[in-house]
């Protein structure tokens, strides 16, 4: 599933930027600097979470290293249990920590860890995965411990639209589609490339030396390189930066 645009992502998105009412001091438990500020509401749907990447906007046009491949119906279970979810983004520590557990809820049958024991990071910076990655609770943890353990982007044949909504608010990962089914010729410890261009992103498979198209992320990529939606917004001058507020 790739979205076209920020009002495909978010049906409200532009109406209630511009809505006059404004929500009481916001504070984040996921920012990661001690500031309160006054923002416009996002959505219906109050929203308490902000990508680390925020603070500091990070260009990721290409990307490039290790593939970590992962099979269908990968759930957030797996991608980061539920025992983990009190750990804190906003803390440096905590969020640090938050990646060490990235995909821990694999089964057995995964062999290699994406991120070994006793580390903090993983060596993998490209997922590949099959349908509907990122399915089951709408937790914001699980493309925001991937973006901690290191992780880039995901390169999957379909997303649950929860976990893709998440990726490009939070800003942690890049989503892509892929037009075919890549985890079936790809193997984890292979050397890839992503290159997001305008409208013929490509993965690039060193290892195999096959190349895949991607399909175009449209206006969600401006919004995952600025660091997430509130980072985008601010960006934009649609909400006032939490320096000025």
């Amino acid at each position: 599933m790739a979205a076209s645009s920020l009002q495909s992502l978010n049906p409200t998105f532009s109406q209630t930027l511009a809505s006059p009412n404004t929500s009481p001091p916001f504070r984040s438990p996921f920012l990661r600097f001690n500031s309160s500020f006054n923002l416009k509401p996002l959505s219906t749907r109050s929203s308490s979470f902000i990508a680390r990447s925020a603070a500091e906007p990070q260009e990721r046009k290409t990307f490039h290293g290790l593939c970590y491949v992962v099979g269908d119906n990968i759930d957030t279970d797996q991608i980061i249990p539920a025992e983990f979810l009190t750990l804190v983004p906003s803390n440096p520590d905590e969020y640090e920590k938050l990646g060490s557990y990235a995909l821990i809820g694999l089964p057995a049958s995964y062999k290699d860890r994406f991120v070994q024991p006793g580390e903090m990071k993983t060596k993998y910076s490209i997922i590949i995965g099959g349908e509907n990655f990122g399915c089951g609770s709408s937790r914001e943890h699980a493309p925001v411990c991937l973006g901690a353990a290191g992780a880039k982007a995901v390169v999957a044949q379909s997303y649950a639209r929860i976990f893709f909504r998440n990726s490009v608010a939070t800003g942690e990962v890049y989503p892509l589609d892929s037009e075919v089914r890549v985890c079936d010729e790809c193997k984890t410890g292979d050397v890839a490339t992503v290159e997001l261009r305008e409208g013929d992103s490509v993965l690039i498979n060193h290892t195999t030396g096959k190349e895949y198209k991607l399909k175009p992320i449209g206006d969600a990529g401006p919004v995952i390189d600025a660091g997430g939606i509130f980072a985008y917004a601010r960006k934009a001058g649609m909400i006032p930066s939490a320096a000025a507020a």
